[in-house]
C-alpha cells in the first residue's frame, strides 16, 4: 500500500519557534524569538509564502540549552487566532494530557479557528518531566502501547456519539463531546500528527495516524522509515502520509550554504549539545532493536536537535528545490522545516525556493503520465509577507 502520489502539492510546514534559542544548539546569531509577538508575525508571513502548517513544540522542563518556552497548546490557540489559513499543530505528551481532555480543547480551538486545529502526539523520552512531576514513567514500547491508546480515544470522542474504549491505560465509557470538530471537507476530524523512527513507533504510526513525522533523515533511511510504516497501515487498511524535517540554509551559492553550516556547527554549545545527546542516546537505546531517534545521531546532527541537517536542505533555492522533489518520489507529502532567522529566511522560502518546487513537481507528475493538481495549491501573497517582514534581508534574498 503505497503512499506515492504525484499529482497533490507537497505541503510546508514551519517548527514555531515557542522555546528561546532559537533551533540551533549554537552561539551562531539567531534573528529569531519565542516571544509571542515574533510569533504572531512569522505565522502571518508563513501563511502569505505558502505554509500550510505551523507546529508549536512542547517541552515542560528547560532543554537544548533553552532556558524558557512556551507551553504549545495555548501558545497554537493563539497563533490560529492570529491567523485565516495555517493550519497549527499542536505537540502533547501521553501521560500529561488526559485524551478526552485534550479532545475538549482541540474542538474548541477548531471552532475558534474554522476547521484548522491539529495535534501530534509524542510518547515523550525525556524521563525527568514524568517523574518531576510525579508521573509515571513507562518502558519505550510500553509508551507506545498508551500513546496508540490515547489516539483511539481521541479520534473516537471526536467522531463518535456514546464511545466507550475499554484499554489498559484509558477507560472510557458511553461519552459523547458536544459540540463535535468543525465540518471541513475531506477531513473527518482535527488532523493527528504522530512522531518517532523506532519499530515500536513506525508500527503504531501506521495503525493509527493521520501523518507520520520523522526526525531529519536522508533518503535512504527515510524510505526505511515509510516501509515501516506502510506495512503496519497496509495490515489495518490505512493509508497514513508522511512528513520529514529539515533545516533550511538557503544562500546564493552551494559554499555560502555549506560555510554557514560549519559556522553553525563550530560555534555548536558544547555542554548543551553533550547534555542532550546523553539523554536521547539512552532513549534511542532504550528500544528493543535499538532503532530509536537519535541511536544513531552524530555530534553535528544534535546541534539541530532533530536532526535537520541530514536531510540536507542545504544549498541554492535550486539545489535545495531538486532534493525536497526527490524526497516526493519516495514518498514523502509533507516538509517541516527550520532556519536560523525565521521571519526573513521563512518569506525567502516561499520567493526563491517554493516556485522552483512547483516547478519540478509539474515535470515530475508528466513523467509519470499525470498532472500536478494545481487547484490544490495554497493561496500565497508575497507582497504581503514581504510588507511584514521586520529584519533587513538575507543573502538569500536575490
Amino acid at each position: 500500500m503505497t503512499t506515492l502520489d504525484l499529482s497533490t502539492p507537497l505541503k510546508f510546514a514551519y517548527w514555531v519557534p515557542n522555546v528561546s534559542g532559537g533551533l540551533v544548539v549554537s552561539t551562531i546569531e539567531q534573528r529569531t524569538s519565542w516571544d509571542f509577538e515574533y510569533n504572531k508575525t512569522l505565522a502571518r508571513i508563513a501563511e502569505n509564502s505558502g505554509f500550510e502548517y505551523a507546529l508549536s513544540q512542547t517541552r515542560y522542563a528547560a532543554s537544548y540549552g533553552a532556558d524558557k518556552q512556551h507551553e504549545a497548546t495555548s501558545f497554537s490557540l493563539g497563533l490560529l487566532l492570529a491567523t485565516e489559513r495555517l493550519k497549527v499543530i499542536a505537540a502533547v505528551h501521553p501521560g500529561m494530557w488526559h485524551p478526552g481532555v485534550l479532545a475538549k480543547f482541540v474542538i474548541t480551538a477548531d471552532h475558534l479557528s474554522n476547521g484548522r486545529a491539529a495535534v501530534n502526539v509524542v510518547s515523550g523520552w525525556l524521563k525527568d518531566e514524568f517523574t518531576g512531576f510525579g508521573l509515571p514513567w513507562l518502558e519505550h514500547d510500553e509508551r507506545y502501547v498508551r500513546t496508540e491508546e490515547f489516539i483511539r480515544v481521541l479520534r473516537g470522542l471526536w467522531t463518535q456519539d456514546h464511545f466507550s474504549f475499554p484499554g489498559k491505560y484509558y477507560d472510557i465509557k458511553d461519552f459523547t463531546l458536544n459540540p463535535s470538530p468543525v465540518a471541513v471537507p475531506g477531513r473527518p476530524h482535527p488532523e493527528i500528527f504522530f512522531g518517532g523512527n523506532s519499530t515500536a513507533a513506525q508500527a503504531a504510526a501506521g495503525r493509527t495516524a493521520d501523518w507520520y513525522f520523522s526526525n531529519g533523515r536522508d533518503i535512504d533511511g527515510f524510505r526505511e522509515n515509510i516501509a515501516g510504516v506502510t506495512r503496519a497501515a497496509a495490515e489495518a487498511g490505512r493509508r497514513p502520509r508522511f512528513g520529514l524535517n529539515g533545516f533550511v540554509i538557503a544562500r546564493d551559492s552551494e559554499r555560502e550554504a555549506k560555510e554557514t553550516l560549519r559556522e553553525i556547527v563550530a560555534k555548536a554549545h558544547r555542554p548543551a549539545v553533550e547534555g542532550f545527546a546523553a539523554a536521547v542516546k539512552e532513549a534511542g537505546q532504550s528500544t528493543k532493536d535499538g532503532k530509536g531517534m537519535w541511536e544513531d545521531s552524530t555530534f553535528e546532527d544534535l546541534v539541530q536537535y532533530n536532526d535537520g541537517f541530514r536531510t540536507r536542505l542545504i544549498g541554492t533555492p535550486e539545489q535545495i528545490a531538486e532534493r525536497i522533489v526527490a524526497y516526493k518520489e519516495i514518498g514523502v507529502n509533507l516538509f517541516l522545516t527550520c532556519y536560523l532567522h525565521f521571519q526573513e529566511e521563512v518569506a525567502a522560502f516561499g520567493r526563491d525556493v517554493l516556485p522552483i518546487v512547483r516547478e519540478l513537481e509539474a515535470d515530475l507528475a508528466r513523467r509519470h503520465g499525470t498532472e500536478l493538481n494545481t487547484d490544490l495549491l495554497p493561496a500565497v501573497d508575497l507582497s504581503a509577507a514581504a510588507a511584514v517582514t521586520t529584519s533587513p534581508k538575507l543573502a538569500v534574498a536575490r
